[in-house]
């Protein structure tokens, strides 16, 4: 099959299997930048979040919830007043808009775009003689364009809805002090919904206007940034690394290096960072991806914020779009709590070390995740099509259904009876199980397949005499035959023998 062939089967699928619908609302011509997911999609986000929070919980992490909407002076002190803005090209006659650094690194592969001046894109759209793409017509001179997305409070307090989840953690930190009882590194994370007023949203659920957010923060000393013991523990764990010296040389392959190589070699400086990037390759690979699809790339210099001492994004490859980034592994240094401590006129210094005499504002590493972006690239990466089947190639734990239980007709009583009876066992032992009795088997099996379903148990008329029924594994598409009363322990069997 072509690629642009199964590229659009896989769109299809998408929508029609009902992981995600949109641009929303449909009904009435929908508003870019917003999706909604059906039955399928919720179903795979919520099991990505609960492996999430239980691997976290695991490593120490506490959870917390903010509000989305947070008064100016908390984004004037963060920056992203005056930081957070996005240049933007606007065409002279027929008023298109685009956004001129993705717009010069379409249409400039091979150069590095990152990091440059507004004069800088602005020369470069000049010397190559680029052009409005929708009518051929010159640019106006690039302008900013602020991403956050206003509001009002009540009568007279101007407010926005929160462009990360971040900042909105980060105004806990007095509370965390105290509740993690000053145990360092404070661990904690947010899950939760941002907003970025985004100029044209283009690649579906990629670039939205309204998306979701897993955002992990670490608050450390200085001291512990360098003597990290968690670091022993992982070090020699081999990441696909690509530093932005080797892109600079216009290498875009990774090498596969152990994170204690990594610090070695001076890629990276500090080893509560890199254990950082263990973490942020811990969570991914539990959703299933392989190495060949994954890669982590520094930002230059040029291109790292300005409080930034390190960044790297996590960045799978997908067909349709390419190089995708699902995650941000960035060290903040001091620059949000000294910020906030500033403008709120509250004291963010605190004793860390053994010398209790001592205070210091505390680092902040962070781990930030667009899930989103996981769920569009998990599936794309596990879809296949041979010989016109479709299946989608999900881990066990993640899929939408783990089982669905057939009846072979749905015209015989007892044989649907029977079951109803083996779906409802796989839901009392807390297997997620569905019941498909429409169609033919090959259509429910096909259905399944779809879904990412990885066990499908057809009750047939032997069921009714020898009392067991057939499943049928998704990958190898090999049946078993199986006593209806041990199915459930077969079923929690090949669950805990899979990658979880």
């Amino acid at each position: 099959m072509k690629i642009k062939d199964n590229i659009d089967t896989f769109n299809s699928l998408v929508k029609r299997r009902g992981f995600i619908w949109g641009p929303s609302p449909e009904i009435y011509g929908g508003l870019a930048g917003f999706y909604s997911y059906g039955p399928a999609g919720m179903s795979l986000k919520n099991n990505i979040l609960s492996l999430f929070r239980r691997e976290l919980n695991i490593l120490g992490f506490g959870e917390v919830e903010c509000p989305t909407v947070m008064p100016e002076i908390v984004w004037d002190a963060s920056g992203h007043l005056e930081r957070f803005i996005d240049p933007i090209l606007k065409c002279n006659k027929c008023d298109s808009v685009y956004r001129a650094d993705k717009f010069l690194k379409n249409q400039l592969p091979e150069k590095m775009i990152d990091g440059l001046s507004f004069e800088e894109m602005e020369t470069l759209i000049s010397d190559n003689n680029l052009v409005c793409p929708s009518c051929g017509n010159s640019f106006e001179k690039i302008e900013e364009y602020n991403l956050m997305l206003k509001t009002q409070v009540g009568t007279d307090t101007i407010a926005y809805l929160r462009p990360e989840t971040a900042t909105t953690t980060y105004l806990l930190f007095n509370r965390l002090d105290q509740v993690m009882r000053r145990q360092y590194p404070l661990k904690v994370f947010q899950y939760g919904k941002a907003y970025r007023n985004e100029i044209s949203p283009r690649q579906g659920v990629l670039r939205m206007r309204s998306f979701d957010q897993f955002e992990l923060q670490l608050f450390i000393s200085k001291e512990q940034e360098y003597n990290f013991e968690e670091f022993e523990e992982v070090k020699e764990m081999k990441l696909p690394l690509l530093d932005w010296k080797m892109q600079d040389e216009n290498i875009s392959e990774p090498k596969m290096r152990s994170l204690n190589d990594a610090i070695n070699n001076g890629i990276l400086k500090k080893p509560a960072y890199a254990y950082c990037l263990f973490i942020a390759h811990h969570l991914t690979k539990k959703l299933g991806y392989s190495n060949e699809v994954m890669r982590y790339r520094q930002h230059s210099p040029n291109e790292r914020a300005h409080y930034a001492d390190d960044a790297w994004d996590l960045e799978i490859q997908t067909q349709q779009f390419g190089w995708v980034e699902i995650c941000g592994i960035h060290d903040r240094t001091d620059y949000d709590l000294r910020r906030h401590g500033d403008f709120s006129k509250n004291d963010f210094a605190v004793s860390m070390g053994d010398d209790q005499q001592e205070q210091e504002i505390p680092q902040i590493l962070e781990v930030a995740y667009g899930i989103d972006r996981i769920i569009y690239t998990l599936l794309e990466t596990s879809f296949s099509v041979k010989k016109k089947r479709i299946n989608l190639k999900l881990e066990n734990y993640l899929a939408p259904n783990l089982v669905s239980v057939f009846p072979l007709v749905s015209n015989k009583k007892e044989i649907v009876d029977l079951a109803k009876e083996v779906h409802h066992s796989l839901q009392d032992n807390l297997i997620n199980s569905f019941y498909d009795g429409s169609g033919s088997i090959g259509k429910r099996y096909r259905r399944q397949d779809e879904l990412g379903t990885p066990y499908c148990i057809t009750i047939d008329y032997d069921s009714l005499d020898d009392n067991a029924a057939t499943i049928r594994d998704r990958d190898s598409m090999d049946q078993i035959r199986v006593k209806i009363e041990k199915i459930p322990d077969v079923i929690k069997k090949r669950l805990n023998e899979s990658k979880i």
